[in-house]
């Protein structure tokens, strides 16, 4: 059985299965990676979160090569602003983002706007999934569990950013409904460094009552041994 050396125990419990196993990439867009955009605008650390890029690269790369299913999501919002609630749209005025304001990257937080579009670097290919959503969470208000009962995938390996929110907020979702998650740490990525920590330290912690945390080369070990027992 093949078992990622994750903290504080293996993942998965019953071991890692292209049938049952997807990797999951959190929000890789541009208004959150690149300068002008959404993060930038409200003072996060760009450097926090581009430092995730290569790890998510190098996951990408494993998972395609093994044959799991990979699934990225989109944070954006309505043209129209329809699905941006009243405080969320006051948060953002105050803070200097103003989600739906014109800026470098096309209007801030819209869906079609360029600064929308996950980045190059990791761009899915043709046969991956989208999941676009206006919550934090991926499984909020969108048709990622469908998605992820009709395939039986049970486990889900997780990177992108930002670590403390759309990446925490997606593992917790997931938890509550009954998928076991796996945090890879060096391939998230925060605005804040502090939050980061304290977001990896909190999947440890009661014995890893919302999943487990690995690095990329722990996973990229287990997903080669996947890889040569198909070949």
């Amino acid at each position: 059985m093949i078992t990622i050396a994750s903290r504080p125990y293996p993942f998965p419990y019953d071991g890692l299965s292209r049938s049952g196993t997807a990797l999951v990439v959190i929000d890789m867009q541009r208004d959150f990676l690149e300068p002008g955009g959404y993060l930038h605008a409200i003072g996060g650390e760009l450097d926090g979160v581009r430092r995730a890029i290569p790890g998510v690269q190098r996951l990408l790369a494993a998972a395609r090569a093994a044959g799991l299913p990979i699934i990225h999501t989109r944070q954006a919002y309505r043209p129209d602003l329809a699905d941006l609630p009243p405080h969320k749209a006051w948060r953002g005025a105050w803070s200097g983002s103003g989600v739906g304001r014109p800026g470098p990257l096309g209007r801030v937080m819209v869906r079609g706007e360029p600064g929308s579009e996950i980045i190059a670097d990791v761009a899915p290919l043709s046969d991956e999934i989208v999941v676009d959503k206006s919550a934090n969470g991926a499984f909020t208000y969108t048709d990622l569990e469908i998605i992820l009962r009709t395939r039986g995938i049970r486990h889900l390996i997780v990177c992108g950013i930002t670590t403390d929110c759309c990446v925490h907020c997606t593992i917790r979702e997931a938890n509550d409904r009954g998928f076991q998650c796996l945090m890879v740490e060096d391939a998230c990525g925060s605005g804040d460094e502090k939050a980061h920590q304290a977001a990896v330290y909190l999947m440890t912690v009661e014995g890893g009552v919302l999943g487990a945390v690995a690095t990329v080369a722990e996973v990229e070990a287990c997903l080669a041994q996947l890889r040569q027992e198909a070949a």
